[in-house]
């Protein structure tokens, strides 16, 4: 009776700069889950890094404080918002549809509610601190701007209400900042919706449909 071969496994081994990039990744998902659970405040160096299965000295080795690791993850966390909200409008066209589609991402976005209080803990210890600067100042700059540009589709050339920053800025405090999410009255989605569906109504029907 044949004896079947046995295959050999060969693991690739990572380069220096992929081993770095996956702990890095692996520093930034621990601190998203304790943050979650202790807050900033709580969320100690000790904690994130021994749930992301490292030293404290590797996290030194790739941020330089408990505050870097959180502003990077507020960064990409951003990026990726406005990665989400293209996803869904592409095949959109009927800017009715796609105020609905955001306001609906919206309400989604908004049941969790740690990234909105991470940035306010964030910014209130930078201020605290004095570390507050052009970091954090701009940390919302391109997620504001990102969408901003896609909501320019609302309206005819020439014809938006704001330039993309503060339009964006709009939609992502009412998703983040809303009172609302904690309280029984209109969701973030009514308020988005009304938002985005008064600028449209003011601005964008003005010229037959003629939008940039």
């Amino acid at each position: 009776m044949a004896v079947a071969a046995k295959t050999k496994i060969v693991r690739k081994r990572l380069t220096r700069e992929e081993s770095r990039a996956l702990t890095r990744e692996k520093i930034l998902a621990s601190a998203y889950d304790v943050m979650a659970r202790e807050g900033y405040e709580g969320a100690s160096i000790d904690r994130i890094a021994e749930e992301a299965g490292f030293s404290k000295g590797a996290f030194y080795s790739n941020f330089s404080s408990k505050e870097e690791v959180f502003l990077e993850l507020l960064e990409t966390h951003s990026v990726q918002d406005v990665d989400e909200i293209a996803k869904i409008l592409e095949k959109l066209e009927d800017p009715r549809e796609m105020i609905d589609a955001i306001s609906k991402w919206s309400v989604m976005r908004a049941s969790d509610s740690s990234w909105g209080m991470l940035a306010l803990d964030l910014f209130r210890r930078a201020k605290h601190d004095a570390t507050f600067g052009d970091r954090h100042a701009h940390l919302f700059r391109k997620q504001w701007t990102g969408l901003g540009e896609i909501l320019l589709k609302l309206f005819p050339k020439g014809a938006a209400p704001a330039d993309p920053e503060t339009l964006g800025g709009i939609v992502f405090e009412l998703t983040y900042g809303a009172a609302s999410s904690f309280t029984d009255g209109p969701s973030v989605g009514d308020l988005v919706r009304l938002a985005l569906m008064s600028m449209y109504d003011a601005y964008g029907k003005a010229a037959d449909g003629k939008r940039a």
